[in-house]
């Protein structure tokens, strides 16, 4: 209830009581006509019910004290007046206070009564925004937030998951999902499981420029993520990115953003993502979709079963995901994946393609222009070739000379079985092959000579046998290498022809003596 300030009082009653007229006063006092009828009426203003107020120019007599005027009942808000301020100390808005009285105090009062108590303890300016219209089913707007403190799985820590919010513009309802980390195939899973909370698809969806939706921003032409463009095609919506540093766009989400934090999350903890999911599904079915919203004055769950018939139905089958690749087209006209050759027939060999790698298939495209040239299951098992045989190339090309080359220089028995193997195989056989020249790398190229030659003996069509085969013939020759030439003798310390050592001495001795008796000999001259 509006209530007039006691010195404004004191001045309208004093002019009145000099006989003024309203709309004399109000242009003197900038007080409403209104306002000052009823004042007047209230304390019987009246020059004729106040004797001794002054009717000429004696400046002695004064007018009496108006009497107060009540400022009416107590608020139904004014018992718990020290929990709404410690809520507002939080900066938690007017709906969260009211929200709280009502499941921890038993609060019965209208929400308008925590509104109008709650703006007399806090000054606020409003502000301006320009509201846009929409059809029903026409747009929904997407964004990124941060959740409420959870506990990380696993430990003691609490941060913030991100909290995606995707709203109807013209009927307010929201999806609300928290999750650990993003990627390109999660942000498009959250807007499948938003569609399928709604029911139906709208035709077109407003985000801004994050790196999981939008690759390069641009006002005309904006790059999307291909995991995300796809999504949207099958969908059969269209993607509208907003103008770079203009959230203006896409108020209707970062406000139902900033209602979720403010309101739903602020001040709250959660053990699990699982537990904070919960509870946003529960507060927007409780709460939020039950309100009333401001600007339209209709409730929010109501405009949403009206808009929910304009909704574009779901498709049957939902969205495959994929990742992508480029490779380059081999020799033998396939690319690898998973160490896995497939078909690429008719791209060119040595050109980039791109791969799109599904659950159970992949897909080849053009680079360029994105037109599938090739599809194929995926591989059960890595070393599988996905190649049908009249498209399997037979003719040397210069990487089978030159691999040819290099198995005639390890030796005659290396050459015959690669070339056996390439008239076998074809050019996807070179692998193989490139395989057995390498590994002069690590094997003397003998060795390798005699491995091949025993795998053509036992028909070996396996690179990894001729590896064993090397290593085997190679721990041989190391073991032979460390064997004695002969064996080890132990010395005979005792035997008849073995003389006493003092025999030996004496020997020694005796030579001695007669070697220093003889004369010196001359040494012959030169000639």
């Amino acid at each position: 209830m509006y209530v007039l300030k006691q010195h404004l009082q004191t001045t309208v009653i004093t002019l009145l009581a000099a006989g003024k007229s309203q709309r004399e006063i109000e242009r003197i006092t900038g007080v409403n006509r209104k306002t000052i009828r009823s004042l007047a009426q209230r304390t019987d203003a009246d020059v004729s019910n106040y004797p001794g107020v002054a009717t000429g120019s004696d400046p002695q007599i004064t007018p009496p004290r108006p009497p107060t005027i009540s400022s009416g009942p107590v608020s139904a808000c004014e018992p718990h007046r020290a929990f709404i301020e410690a809520q507002l100390r939080l900066r938690r808005n007017y709906t969260a206070i009211y929200q709280d009285l009502v499941d921890q105090f038993g609060f019965t009062a209208a929400y308008n009564s925590v509104k109008r108590f709650a703006g007399t303890l806090v000054a606020r300016e409003p502000e301006q925004f320009d509201r846009l219209e929409f059809a029903p089913g026409e747009e929904v707007q997407v964004d990124y937030g941060e959740g409420a403190m959870t506990r990380v799985p696993g430990s003691d820590q609490y941060r913030r998951p991100r909290l995606f919010v995707m709203t109807l513009r013209y009927s307010r309802r929201c999806f609300r999902r928290v999750v650990w980390k993003s990627s390109q195939e999660t942000w498009a899973r959250l807007h499948e499981e938003a569609w399928r909370y709604f029911g139906g698809c709208p035709s077109y969806v407003v985000l801004d420029n994050l790196r999981e939706g939008v690759i390069k921003p641009d006002l005309y032409e904006p790059e999307l993520n291909p995991v995300y463009s796809a999504m949207l095609a099958h969908y059969g919506v269209v993607a509208d990115p907003a103008r770079v540093r203009d959230p203006n766009r896409k108020g209707t989400v970062e406000n139902a953003i900033q209602h979720t934090q403010s309101t739903a999350l602020k001040g709250r903890r959660f053990e699990s993502i699982e537990e904070q999911n919960a509870f946003l599904e529960r507060w927007e079915t409780k709460w939020a979709a039950l309100r009333i919203h401001g600007s339209v004055r209709r409730q929010v769950e109501a405009m949403f079963q009206e808009e929910r018939t304009h909704l574009k139905p779901l498709p049957l089958q939902g969205f495959q995901y994929f990742t992508e690749c480029e490779r380059t087209v081999a020799d033998d006209t396939c690319i690898r994946i998973d160490h896995s050759s497939y078909a690429a027939r008719p791209a060119m060999i040595g050109s980039r393609v791109l791969v799109r790698l599904f659950e159970h298939h992949i897909e080849i495209r053009n680079r360029h222009t994105h037109a599938v040239l090739r599809t194929h299951p995926r591989a059960q098992r890595p070393g599988s070739v996905l190649l049908p045989d009249d498209e399997r190339p037979f003719n040397p090309s210069r990487e089978t000379r030159r691999i040819l080359a290099q198995a005639e220089d390890i030796g005659p028995d290396t050459l015959r079985l690669c070339q056996q193997w390439f008239d076998k195989e074809g050019r996807v056989g070179q692998r193989k092959l490139w395989g057995i020249v390498n590994l002069v790398k690590r094997y003397p190229r003998r060795l390798i000579d005699q491995a091949c030659a025993q795998a053509l003996r036992e028909n070996v069509c396996s690179y990894k046998s001729i590896q064993i085969l090397t290593e085997r013939l190679l721990v041989a020759a190391l073991a032979e290498i460390d064997a004695p030439v002969q064996g080890e003798l132990d010395l005979t310390q005792q035997h008849p022809l073995i003389r006493d050592g003092d025999d030996y001495a004496d020997l020694f001795t005796l030579g001695a003596q007669n070697s220093a008796a003889l004369p010196p000999t001359k040494e012959p001259s030169p000639s």
